[in-house]
């Protein structure tokens, strides 16, 4: 049954691109390795560090921001691996740091799973013009993700111009946060199963708030006091440390543009990697907007759901998300609170579309089963695509499901605005699947979005082909709304 939604597929493409790299720390199998690189480097004279320095600095100078300023800084992390107390000058300091580091391509593999919101900076633009921002999963050696961004406006007509993109993109140094809330942290321990005589012996020695380094040297405290078990007080302990430092902020400068803005793993939570992040612009009570960001953490073997806030896209803090329905992946919070409380889906067993409810933005406890897999294209799995879009006529919630041959295709439902749990309509055919020009790429047969915007009429749609590249689509939204009402869910 073909739906009677127009479609039109827009000309833009944004692929992956080799040539953008970001610098990141090359660490040396062990402590060994990195004293006899140390070592050598020290061994050189004047004028050969000079020489290899200045061949460096013209080689990668330009292809980064503040490269001197990052090799020194790199130079203090890998300090230690030292065997003399002496400082060498600054030409051998750069150079060590160099020696320290290399380049990654970030976004060699893939560039895809794409969020639009509107740009907090709305100025400067034509009559029915909206700038906006779009993040991206970018995918890189060694299928490791990180967080890239776009801009652009969509004009009255709703077309769209993209800003240019430049050729060097920054990191910023995360930070932990500057304190942390005993009861909370220990309500997260139970929660991850770290909890136990360990984990009560480190917090029983920490004040109700307490620093990253106060957590640190009483960790190490009673991890020298343990006995029998020190192969599991270890892992316990790296799991407490790993915990707080899933709680962090970072800091880009002002001058940065946008597109050079790289959030880049941080802790060891991220450490394979963040993937999809859902931006949504979220309108408190009080008139503060806070842009909002559930992401996936994969340290390899567990997925870790991350909150990411900002205002700006300049200061970031990331925070873990809490609670026993924090499980699986695909969360997506609403745009404002309902009836005073936040509102949020999810998909806690990898199959059925949930929504919850809580009084705390970073903690969930229960939940309801909103949809399940009903149709022949998504008896695999259904879960969102992104944030509930707010319209006249109800939530608009953009959906994927997997079918046959695990085909991915996006589709939609309409919740009732008053009372998110009561579908009051839903796609029974999908409302995009992969044609012939996207089904080819890292992953096959999948289109893919973590959410869109409405404009002038229009739905705009940014979305992944085969986990490769980013496109878009316009949809007529009062068309799709008036199909979404005719056909309400089946019993």
């Amino acid at each position: 049954m073909a739906l009677e939604i127009p479609v039109e597929r827009l000309p833009i493409v944004l692929g992956p691109d080799p040539q953008r790299v970001l610098f990141r720390p090359f660490d040396p199998a062990d402590e060994l390795r990195c004293s006899r690189i140390f070592g050598r480097v020290a061994g050189m004279g004047d004028a050969e560090v000079r020489a290899e320095l200045a061949a460096t600095l013209e080689a990668f100078g330009q292809r980064h921001a503040r490269f001197r300023q990052m090799l020194l800084y790199r130079y203090r992390q890998v300090r230690g691996c030292a065997l003399t107390d002496e400082e060498p000058d600054e030409a051998r300091r750069l150079l060590i740091g160099a020696y320290f580091t290399q380049e990654y391509a970030l976004e060699s593999s893939a560039l895809f799973n794409p969020s639009m919101v509107w740009h907090p900076d709305q100025s400067g633009l034509a009559r029915g013009e909206r700038r906006f921002v779009l993040s991206l999963r970018a995918l890189g050696e060694g299928h490791l993700s990180c967080i890239g961004f776009r801009s652009g406006v969509a004009d009255g007509n709703g077309d769209l111009r993209l800003d240019p993109v430049t050729p060097t993109v920054s990191v910023p140094q995360a930070h932990p946060n500057p304190s942390y809330d005993k009861r909370l942290f220990r309500q997260k321990l139970a929660e991850l199963d770290l909890w136990g005589a360990f984990a009560s012996e480190v917090l029983a020695g920490l004040p109700e708030r307490f620093t990253l380094q106060a957590l640190q040297d009483q960790t190490e405290a009673v991890l020298r006091r343990s006995r029998g078990l020190v192969h599991e007080a270890e892992a316990l302990a790296q799991g407490i440390l790993a915990l707080a430092q899933a709680n962090y902020q970072m800091r880009f400068p002002p001058e940065l543009p946008l597109s050079a803005r790289i959030i880049y793993p941080a802790t060891p939570a991220e450490r394979k990697g963040i993937e999809d992040a859902r931006f949504v612009a979220f309108r408190d009570d009080d008139g503060s907007l806070t842009y909002y960001a559930t992401y996936t953490a994969w340290d390899g073997s567990v997925f870790f759901p991350q909150l990411l806030e900002t205002r700006d896209f300049l200061r970031f803090r990331s925070s873990t998300l809490n609670g026993p329905e924090v499980r699986n992946k695909g969360f997506a919070l609403f745009p404002r609170r309902i009836k005073g409380r936040y509102a949020m889906l999810g998909r806690q067993d990898g199959e059925n579309l949930y929504l919850m409810y809580s009084d705390n933005v970073h903690f969930w406890y229960r939940k309801t089963l909103l949809a399940r897999p009903t149709h022949p294209w998504e008896y695999v799995q259904i879960g969102n695509c992104g944030s509930p879009i707010e319209t006249s006529a109800g939530w608009l919630v953009l959906t994927h499901g997997v079918g046959a041959m695990r085909r991915y295709a996006i589709g939609a439902m309409l919740l009732d605005l008053d009372d998110p749990s009561r579908v009051i309509g839903r796609l029974p055919e999908p409302l995009i699947a992969p044609n012939e020009n996207e089904r080819e790429g890292y992953v096959p047969n999948v289109v893919y979005s973590c959410g869109g915007q409405v404009h002038a009429g229009w739905l705009i749609l940014p979305y992944a082909m085969a986990d490769y590249a980013t496109t878009f689509a316009r949809i007529d939204l009062e068309a799709l709304l008036q199909v979404l009402l005719r056909h309400p869910p089946k019993p």
